[in-house]
């Protein structure tokens, strides 16, 4: 498999773990951060109905240097969501790619360079719900909600579930998806709320710029992401632009 910016790295399909017992252990569970835990126990692999025998064979493979398992979300009008993972010093990278385009657009890395976030709840869900079944990759919209929770952030899912003190569409939709995968439904809730509520990345705040002709993607308050003031994919045409802007579900309003 070859992406541009990744050429002198043994890039494969990862697909096929996804399905492996233990991997939603090893892809998610590093999340949990101790104070997301306080007063409570934390996550176990149990919760996923695995144990950790498999959570290290998955976690060996998705640090292969040696086959770097990509992950691919295809979605509307040609694009894809794709997830580069890696070991703590390669970094997992999160892109958009389109056959058309000369180079990647960036959302965001974890480990590595540290770059993030690079998703709304708004297109994460977009994209999620939005399968294109003829490119190859991960279609289930659940699995696909999931690969990509990592580059999201979003402060509207973090307020929500502090000041309704209950469950929130975003916990809701988090926690369905955690069921179809494997966790325990008694545990599910508090997951989605521990993945929510992690600490990779500050709550951001996203809004649309007045930039013309550029508009109708949205930009993050962040500094740190690279959709800080940052056109989310760079060369490419007006045209391009608003049919990246139509797959993200953000334009036209």
């Amino acid at each position: 498999m070859k992406i541009n910016g990744f050429d002198d790295d043994s890039l494969v399909a990862g697909e096929e773990l996804v399905s492996r017992r233990g991997f939603w252990v090893a892809y998610l569970m590093w999340m949990c951060y101790p104070e997301t835990c306080v007063g409570e126990p934390p996550p176990t692999p149990e919760w996923f109905g695995a144990d950790s025998a498999d959570a290290y064979a998955v976690s060996d493979a998705l640090t292969d240097e040696d086959k770097r398992p990509v992950f691919r979300v295809p979605f509307g009008g040609g694009h894809t969501a794709v997830v580069v993972n890696g070991s703590e010093e390669q970094g997992t990278h999160y892109l958009i790619t389109h056959p058309d385009w000369e180079r990647h657009g960036h959302l965001a890395t974890i480990d590595g360079p540290q770059a993030g976030p690079g998703l709304s709840w708004r297109e994460l869900l977009h994209i999620a719900e939005t399968p294109d079944h003829a490119s190859p990759g991960i279609h289930d919209r659940h699995a696909r909600l999931l690969l990509l929770l990592p580059a999201m952030s979003d402060q509207e899912t973090l307020y929500e579930r502090i000041y309704a003190m209950a469950p929130t569409p975003a916990i809701d939709a988090i926690a369905e998806a955690l069921v179809r995968v494997g966790v325990l439904a008694d545990k599910a809730e508090r997951m989605a709320e521990i993945l929510v509520d992690h600490r990779l990345w500050d709550p951001a705040s996203w809004s649309l710029s007045d930039e013309q002709p550029f508009g109708g993607i949205l930009y993050s308050d962040d500094p740190r992401s690279p959709r800080h003031d940052v056109r989310l994919a760079q060369g490419i045409t007006q045209e391009q632009h608003e049919q990246l802007a139509r797959a993200l579900g953000t334009w036209p309003i």
